[in-house]
């Protein structure tokens, strides 16, 4: 009996090393099949917009660090045009399960309710990521125009004479200022949609618009140098441009809006590469190298989870549909 009781006392010490092991292996065979089976090849992020332009700024900063915790090269590709949504429709397209993209607002949110025929749905076509940043959106114009309340003065002036820039039809540019219309009577600037930021600034400084919403990580360094006006932000301060007072304070109530930047891959996404992503992709944002970089920039790092970003589209698609409707919007 004692013989057995020792056998018995032996054989549960042994267990009791033997079963951490056995799950640590267990362990690593899962993280192996879902980690380190992708990527087997290089990443493309493409992006709807020029070089230079906002969106490709937070694609590139997250390139690096990604490409690091990958093994693989992240490769950037700039696919503009049609706001955005002729890259979101290539990634929603793929199927090499290595494609993913850069979208804004407009691209996950407003395109589906302002254009019948879009090639892609965004409730159904993608795999949701991560939202990566956020950005309040800032009216800017010439530097020759007045400020505050006299600057809608003037707009109401120069009415239909006046234009607009955004980086195109259903964007949270192009709705915001519809939205800023809407609350100042007498505004009524004429929308000229451009391929990016970039272009709007150009457009703007040679004097084709008198205004445009944008992030303030594209008009800044205009408006230290004098080239430029901040007239408002369309929301509260904010500390990306601490000076710079909200709309309301102009007399423009009621108009919060921000763009924002997400992280998609296409619906047909392997899981491995979609927990791979929601892994690393907040991680990343997060940093505080990496933030610094985005708060430089001019945007708010985020870094959420996959049900984080469709929560974020869930609720502004209800916002900018409202806009949408009581404003009549239709785009062919």
């Amino acid at each position: 009996m004692k013989t057995l009781a020792a056998l018995s006392r032996a054989t549960l010490f042994i267990a009791a090393f033997a079963l951490p092991a056995w799950a640590v292996a267990q362990n690593g065979i899962k993280k192996s099949q879902t980690s380190a089976a992708w990527p087997t090849k290089p990443v493309h992020i493409l992006v709807g917009f020029p070089g230079g332009s906002t969106p490709d700024m937070v694609a590139r900063t997250l390139a690096e660090p990604l490409a690091k915790a990958l093994g693989q090269p992240v490769i950037i590709e700039n696919r503009p045009g049609a706001s955005g949504n002729i890259a979101a429709d290539q990634v929603a397209k793929a199927t090499d399960d290595h494609t993913l993209g850069v979208a804004i607002n407009g691209n996950l949110t407003s395109a589906k309710l302002l254009y019948p025929k879009l090639p892609y749905d965004p409730a159904k076509d993608f795999a949701p990521i991560s939202l990566l940043t956020t950005a309040p959106l800032l009216l800017v114009a010439p530097a020759n125009q007045p400020m505050g309340a006299d600057f809608f003065a003037a707009a109401r002036q120069g009415g239909g004479q006046w234009n607009y820039g955004s980086v195109g039809n259903g964007s949270v540019g192009h709705l915001g200022m519809e939205l800023i219309k809407s609350r100042m009577p007498g505004v009524t600037p004429v929308h000229v949609p451009y391929p990016g930021n970039p272009q709007v600034i150009t457009a703007m400084l040679g004097g084709q618009i008198q205004m445009a919403l944008i992030p303030p990580g594209v008009a800044m360094p205009h408006i230290r140098s004098g080239k430029l006006r901040a007239i408002g932000l369309a929301g509260g301060r904010s500390a990306l441009v601490p000076d710079v007072p909200p709309l309301a304070e102009a007399g423009v109530q009621n108009v919060n809006l921000e763009v924002w930047t997400a992280l998609i891959g296409p619906a047909s996404l392997s899981k491995a590469a979609q927990m791979r992503l929601s892994q690393e992709v907040p991680r990343i944002i997060r940093d505080a190298d990496t933030r610094q970089k985005l708060f430089n920039q001019g945007w708010q790092a985020v870094g959420t989870s996959p049900d984080g970003l469709k929560s974020r589209i869930k609720d502004e698609t209800a916002i900018l549909g409202n806009i949408i409707q009581t404003r009549g919007i239709k785009i062919e």
